[in-house]
C-alpha cells in the first residue's frame, strides 16, 4: 500500500472515529489526512508518468543514435 492510500485509509478511520465519539477535531484532522493522501497519491502518480515518459525518449534517442551508427 503506498503512502498516500495509506493516509488515506488512517485518516478514514480517524475521521470515523471523531464521528463516532462526536470529537469534531478528530472527524476534522481525518478530513485533513485523507486529503494529504490524495496529493501524495497523485505526485507519485505524477512522477511516474514523467519517469515513464523520460524513458521513453531516451530509448527513442538511443535507437535514433544507433541507426545511424549502421
Amino acid at each position: 500500500m503506498s503512502d498516500g492510500k495509506w493516509d488515506q485509509a488512517k485518516g478514514k478511520a480517524r475521521e470515523g472515529l471523531g464521528k463516532l465519539t462526536n470529537d469534531k477535531k478528530q472527524e476534522s484532522k481525518g478530513k485533513a489526512e485523507q486529503g494529504s493522501g490524495k496529493v501524495k497519491e497523485k505526485v507519485s502518480d505524477t512522477r511516474d508518468s514523467v519517469e515513464g515518459a523520460t524513458e521513453g525518449i531516451r530509448e527513442s534517442f538511443s535507437e535514433d543514435k544507433d541507426k545511424n551508427r549502421r
